[in-house]
């Protein structure tokens, strides 16, 4: 499998993202990070793509429409050794934390490939930290996924090797329609599940929110679905997309009131959850690591 990489854009330091060419013309991005202050040879990220565009338009997220349908295992492979390789010639990662994160265009639990690649990626590299990361909306229909996923866990990612999370963004689940125009589970659907996922020894299951002003966030309600024996909570910011902007999704969590922010993050520890607040650095805003599609940028310039 080749592909061409057509567009790179970022800080070597902090962020770079890749737009690169697949055989059939397609174009998808991939991206490497790292989280100041913790540095590279500590702690290095891998974000890839596994879906050509997105079925889903979510109001927050750049990767939604011109869906042209899933990648292959060799095609999620080649964005994994083109990043590896680039720094690292022979394989061998001598990073105690390499988190694979399958979160860059498209839900990764749409495609069946990403199991065969959990499967295979431990047998590719000299890379003892690899640790991935599977970030879902959780669609309805896609039980199967989400069973073999628990086995690949617990067989090949042990002792907490494996980051699993949800995309929640409110407590309230008419609301969260609102946010994820798709066929998801129920709140209690994804903690039925993810009681069956957590192991001893693992990471606990991430509740992520990108809470909107104006959507319910209420941490008593959460609760008492969702075991904190299980689960933590995680506040970020609304990245700052094409499609945010449009939708008129103004962020809760705001990078610049810490004081708020932490007041977020209080309110569910006082319900029992370990709480995590998750802002980056905002140079990545800039680069576009952790918001809007290059490819879109890309595909608008060449109309």
């Amino acid at each position: 499998m080749r592909m061409r990489i057509v567009d790179s854009t970022g800080d070597n330091d902090l962020a770079r993202v890749f737009v690169a060419e697949l055989n059939d013309g397609s174009l998808v991005e991939c991206a490497e990070s790292v989280q100041p202050p913790v540095p590279r040879d500590s702690k290095w990220v891998l974000i890839l793509s596994t879906l050509k565009g997105c079925p889903v338009s979510c109001p927050m997220c750049d990767a939604g429409g011109g869906y042209r349908g899933a990648l292959t295992a060799e095609e999620i492979i080649a964005q994994i050794d083109f990043l590896v390789r680039r720094r690292f010639p022979r394989g061998a990662v001598p990073v105690p934390k390499l988190k694979v994160q399958f979160a860059r265009m498209g839900d990764p639990s749409f495609n069946d490939a990403v199991l065969d690649v959990l499967r295979r990626l431990p047998s590719l590299y000299d890379a003892p930290g690899i640790m991935p990361c599977i970030s879902t909306i959780a669609p309805a229909g896609r039980e199967r996924f989400f069973e073999e996923l628990i086995g690949i866990k617990k067989a090949f990612y042990p002792n907490g090797r494996f980051q699993m999370q949800f995309s929640i963004h409110t407590t309230c689940e008419a609301a969260r329609r609102r946010l994820i125009p798709a066929r998801v589970w129920s709140f209690a659907e994804i903690a039925a599940y993810g009681s069956r996922f957590f192991s001893r020894g693992d990471r606990k299951i991430t509740l992520n929110f990108a809470p909107a002003i104006g959507m319910p966030l209420d941490p008593g309600q959460l609760a008492r679905v969702f075991s904190p024996e299980f689960f933590i909570v995680k506040l970020t910011p609304i990245n700052p997309t094409r499609a945010s902007a449009r939708s008129g999704l103004v962020g809760l969590i705001d990078p610049f009131d810490g004081p708020g922010c932490e007041s977020a993050a209080e309110r569910f520890r006082a319900a029992g959850f370990e709480t995590v607040l998750s802002i980056g650095d905002l140079d990545e805003n800039r680069i576009g690591s952790n918001c809007g599609m290059r490819v879109r940028a890309l595909e608008g310039a060449a109309q």
